[in-house]
């Protein structure tokens, strides 16, 4: 963040007329509660209602009829700083005490988690970074940003960016999946979406990167469990993305609740204070996750609330999320001596910025005639929705030509998630309407389709042979859709079984015994473990939680009116057991083989189901004549690509490198850059990539960045699975 010298010295000049009172309050988030038989923070009832506690129509009750203690007095007397809500009424009346009511007339940051879109739900970050669209991340978050920042809501708290590689972890769905590369780009691209267009202050937000981190390293995919990695992995996948939004202007951090290396990110001032204060200069402001400080104690760290406050303020963490600590000790820890109250005023002047930059000193009201501007989705919201859903389809296997289907096929729509239009949102999606929803079944009836629907079975409930049976004697073509329910992924939805669940593989079995055509389609927030399924299943198709628009994205995809483009970007594990599994693994002196003396299960193999970059389409590429040209500072990669099949389509042309020999194990292959490729019917075409010589290098164990001369490997093809190979012998 810059902000011109007259910002500065305005934020300078109101730092120094602060008490220290009001500078801790600016440093203090109010949790909002609702009282009256259900007193419980608001963060902690956004938490209920994504793990399934409490339900989105339980909710909306709540919001509608509960009293809600907003702490007003609190706010009146200087001591809050921002707060979490969606009412734009509610923040008028909050920004009114703030700036009318108080001594000095700071306006309130206003936060709220608008992960994977606002009141238009577009799919899931682990399904959206499968575009490999960087122009799409940038329109979708900048779509969120207009939709919330008419309810008053200027802070969001996203992107989320922590890398994945264990899908038995539920926060998997939040992030772009299991690669630092392609999750730098996505993390650039959003930090533009949220902050870049500052034609007015209707259009652009404070972003908050989370979970900063390595929170997706948690140890056996358990939610907020502990994290251990050496120095070299932490700064070659983990740092990455974070590195990359900064550096993209990014105004402010979330620290992650996780423990690193046995300091909790929390009070951790090797990351907070060293690599992210100093190393990369980010001048934005650090918050807390929600009541992070307190779990301090309960982690060991801190012996009570004042010391976990004393730690956290020192680390470089300046707001507290929802725990009242720096309000209740912070102050007294300062004239203790414990804390240095150059501490609070580098916590506050970063705070003072954000606001400032934001332009809440001179706008902090939500104009009447926006409140309401998109309590009706605009079509081009709705059709950017549809346009990011079915970008994000990722056609596994086809292999009896299946799909595209014809239109007058008489269908057979199997599945309980296929009626479920609230399912199609994923978790961590808090502003959406049920009437937007638009379901797998109502997808088809949009396109008049030739179906009749049989719910069968479902991730919960019971198994009706009978419907079953009906099903398979109605269709020509069986579609079933299954996989996990919205409240079976996302935060505290870890699950130690990866397999479809309920008694969907059952339904499954049954549907291929018959010997019909069946298309599997699979809804769902992390991936699946697919042994049957890619065994026995000729037809799957990966359709993640796409968002409002699923049903007509799936439904175009299904008869050809759309072509599948998009790409996994995280592994498919065969069995759950296999977890963690990425494509960028180190190699071992024993790398697995079908021999027994190799790095492989007894009872799986050794190989995946689905690698990560793979995605098919309704027609085929050819790559041929790859060829590496040396430019000095970069190498110049060109490959021939032809579209060998009938019909036009897009082909994510990707670029892997591997150091063969180096003073660390290296991984087998890292992706270093793609392109997208659209071609018509038996078209080629030269498709070049850049590799510049800087990319080359990674972190060791000092935390140096190094690149060393030897042998490289350049890899292009369609995944990482399926490449062309080029050796090249670099000196630097």
């Amino acid at each position: 963040m810059k902000l011109e010298k007259t910002a500065e010295a305005f934020v300078e000049e109101l730092l120094g007329k602060m008490t220290l009172e009001e500078k801790i309050g600016q440093m203090n988030q109010a949790s909002v509660s609702l009282v009256g038989g259900f007193d419980v923070p608001f963060e902690e009832l956004l938490e209920m209602v994504t793990d399934g506690r409490v339900s989105q129509e339980k909710f909306e009750e709540l919001m509608r009829t509960s009293e809600r203690d907003y702490h007003e007095d609190d706010i009146r007397a200087g001591l809050v700083g921002s707060v979490m809500c969606q009412d734009p009424e509610k923040v008028n009346e909050l920004q009114h005490i703030a700036v009318e009511e108080t001594r000095l007339g700071i306006p309130l940051l206003i936060g709220l988690d608008v992960i994977h879109g606002f009141r238009t739900i577009y799919p899931i970050a682990l399904a959206e970074a499968g575009t490999f669209d960087e122009n799409l991340f940038e329109r979708t978050a900048r779509m969120a940003t207009k939709e919330s920042r008419a309810k008053g809501v200027n802070w969001h708290f996203a992107p989320m960016l922590d890398v994945a590689r264990d899908a038995r972890w539920g926060r998997v769905s939040e992030g772009p999946g299991e690669d630092p590369y392609l999750g730098s780009l996505f993390a650039r691209a959003k930090v533009r979406g949220l902050q870049n267009d500052r034609s007015c202050t209707d259009n652009y937000v404070a972003a908050c990167l989370k979970h900063y981190v390595a929170y997706g390293a948690c140890e056996a995919g358990r939610d907020y469990n502990t994290t251990t990695m050496s120095p070299s992995i932490l700064r070659n996948v983990y740092l990455p993305s974070f590195k990359a939004a900064v550096d993209e202007g990014a105004m402010t951090v979330m620290a992650s609740f996780n423990d690193l290396n046995g300091v909790p990110c929390t009070v951790n001032q090797y990351t907070l204070r060293q690599i992210l204060k100093g190393e990369y200069q980010f001048d934005g402001l650090v918050v807390s996750d929600a009541n992070a400080i307190r779990e301090c104690v309960i982690h060991g760290i801190a012996a009570d609330n004042a010391d976990a406050g004393r730690q956290a303020a020192i680390a470089g963490l300046d707001i507290d999320m929802g725990t009242d600590i720096y309000r209740n000790h912070l102050a007294d820890s300062v004239r203790e001596g414990l804390v240095d109250e150059s501490v609070i005023d580098d916590a506050v002047r970063r705070i003072l910025r954000v606001k400032k930059w934001l332009g809440l000193f001179e706008h902090p009201y939500v104009p009447e005639e926006l409140m309401h501007r998109y309590d009706t989705l605009p079509a081009e919201h709705v059709e950017l929705a549809r346009e990011a859903a079915e970008k994000s389809i990722v056609l596994l296997k086809n292999d009896d030509h299946v799909l595209p289907l014809k239109k007058d096929t008489k269908i057979a729509l199997v599945g309980a998630l296929a009626d479920m239009p609230e399912e199609v949102v994923g978790s961590w999606a808090l502003s959406w309407q049920p009437e937007d929803c638009v379901s797998l079944k109502m997808g088809l009836e949009n396109q008049k389709a030739n179906f009749e629907y049989f719910r069968c079975a479902g991730p919960e409930g019971d198994y009706n042979e009978d419907e079953v049976a009906q099903a398979i004697a109605y269709g020509e073509v069986i579609v079933a859709l299954v996989g996990e329910t919205t409240a079976m992924s996302g935060e505290a939805a870890s699950r130690a079984d990866i397999t479809i669940p309920g008694q969907q593989r059952r339904l499954l079995e049954a549907l291929q015994a018959s010997g019909k055509p069946v298309v599997v389609l699979l809804q769902n927030g992390r991936p699946l473990a697919l042994d049957w399924e890619k065994e026995h299943c000729p037809t799957l198709v990966e359709t993640w939680h796409l968002g409002i628009q699923m049903g007509n994205a799936v439904a175009n995809v299904l008869f050809g009116e759309k072509v599948p483009e998009g790409k996994l970007s995280v592994t498919m594990p065969l069995m759950t057991g296999q977890c963690p599994v990425y494509y960028n693994h180190p190699n071992t002196g024993r790398p697995g083989t079908r021999g027994k003396f190799t790095s492989r299960y007894l009872d799986a193999g050794h190989e995946i189901a689905f690698v990560f970059g793979h995605g098919l389409s309704y027609t085929t590429f050819e790559y041929h004549d790859l060829q590496v040209k040396d430019c000095g500072d970069k190498f110049e990669v060109s490959v021939s690509l032809k579209n060998t099949g009938d019909c036009k389509a897009t082909e994510t042309v990707q670029m892997y490198l591997q150091d063969v020999t180096a003073s660390l194990v290296r991984p087998v292959k890292e992706l270093k850059g793609f392109q997208k490729v659209t071609l018509s019917a038996g078209q080629r075409t030269k498709v070049m990539l850049d590799l510049d010589k800087t990319q080359m290098g990674f972190y060791n164990n000092s935390e140096e960045y190094v690149r060393e001369d030897g042998l490289f490997r350049i890899y292009v093809g369609g995944s990482s699975g399926d490449c062309l190979c080029e050796e090249i012998t670099v000196q630097f």
